[in-house]
């Protein structure tokens, strides 16, 4: 069990095809804090049919986009 599983999970049900999150959201949806941790775990994301497209450090926000 990953500690970003249920924002995976989260991502997953939204059911959109790009979504821009807020590191905010993310801590709070993850339950844990943003790290540099995230660029290694973000690799699972792609069992949930998603991916990171890009890091905005300076907007401190995701952009994830669906597998096609």
């Amino acid at each position: 069990m990953s500690k970003y599983d249920q924002l995976w999970k989260y991502i997953a049900d939204c059911g959109q095809d790009r979504l821009m999150i807020p590191f905010s959201a993310v801590e709070k949806i993850a339950g844990v804090p943003l790290d540099h941790s995230f660029l290694r775990y973000k690799k699972e994301l792609l069992d949930y049919g998603y991916q990171v497209d890009h890091l905005f450090l300076k907007k401190q926000q995701i952009q994830i986009s669906r597998i096609k």
